[in-house]
């Protein structure tokens, strides 16, 4: 039938079955106006106005159509959406073809109470749609049915069709705000390397080729009239281990939230961190988007307290 009863793999093809057609609040009161011209007509028996009541039930019927027409055809590709942490929105990106050459203009896209207009829709085209879908906790997201639906091109009636996407997306867990810094190992000494993005001023040296502009020192190269580039300092520790075992005293979901804090901080440092989770292996040391990414969904898929 129309409306899926259950999640369906995609790519889905809306046919004909799958689209339904309404005559809009506008439609109704088009139509109730055109039924009084046509009995005007008839009583007064005057062509005229009866011919252009009819002419105008015709296109109002073939609005109908035309609207059954928008959806009919279209395909639903793929869908998908990068992590977020839990509370932030979820972009869902809905990609959208069609199987023939009517252009498609004005369709939307509408998940929940959240709505976003699909691109125009052309011969041979793929389309993204995108809609900011919100979140609440952790894990794996079960999408809701999507409605796509139109009211081109007269707006006198609304056709739409549902799409139900067997697709999870993942959340990552919510970060702590105001979270403590990185637990540094014991006895670790403050090593520091030259960085061109670090935090401390190390010193000025000649400009070189290729050096980036925002580095430049235009004060002090006006004063020696020649280019100086600034170096900094970036501070440069041991490996940081992230063991849940350490944060006894908090609660499950409390944990989760600092440790998720620290990955993300340990990510803007550029430091290697190892992250020790119960009953799982270690994850690290690394650093980089695909570690902070692992890390990330390990948190987001420990099972959930009982209590």
């Amino acid at each position: 039938m129309a409306r899926p009863q259950a999640p369906e793999s995609l790519p889905v093809s809306l046919d004909r079955r799958r689209v339904y057609v309404l005559p809009t609040g506008f439609g109704l009161f088009a139509g109730g106006l055109v039924g009084v011209m046509l009995l005007g007509a008839l009583n007064y028996n005057n062509n005229p106005a009866l011919l252009l009541a009819l002419l105008l039930a015709a296109t109002l019927m073939a609005s109908l159509m035309a609207a059954h027409l928008q959806l009919s055809g279209l395909r639903a590709d793929a869908i998908g959406a990068e992590p977020v942490h839990a509370g932030q929105p979820l972009q869902l990106q809905l990609a959208v073809s069609a199987r023939d050459a009517r252009p498609r203009i004005g369709l939307r896209l509408r998940a929940g109470q959240d709505e976003a207009l699909v691109p125009a829709l052309h011969e041979g085209q793929q389309v993204i749609a995108t809609l900011d879908y919100p979140t609440a906790t952790r894990g794996w997201l079960t999408l809701p049915r999507l409605r796509l639906s139109t009211t081109q091109p007269l707006g006198v009636a609304r056709a739409w069709s549902w799409v139900w996407p067997e697709t999870a997306l993942l959340v990552y867990p919510a970060v702590e705000v105001d979270g403590p810094p990185l637990p540094e190992p014991g006895g670790a000494s403050r090593q520091t390397r030259v960085d061109a993005a670090g935090e401390e001023l190390h010193h000025l040296r000649a400009y070189r080729p290729g050096d980036a502009q925002h580095t430049i020192a235009w004060k002090p190269s006006a004063r020696r009239d020649t280019l100086l580039v600034r170096e900094y300092e970036r501070p440069v520790g041991r490996e940081v281990v992230l063991d849940w075992s350490a944060l006894a005293a908090l609660p499950q979901e409390a944990r989760i939230a600092r440790l998720t804090h620290w990955i993300e901080l340990a990510e803007r440092q550029a430091r290697r961190t190892r992250l020790l989770l119960p009953g799982q292996p270690p994850i690290g040391p690394a650093s980089g988007p695909t570690h902070r990414h692992q890390c990330l969904r390990a948190l987001a898929l420990l099972p959930r307290s009982r209590t």
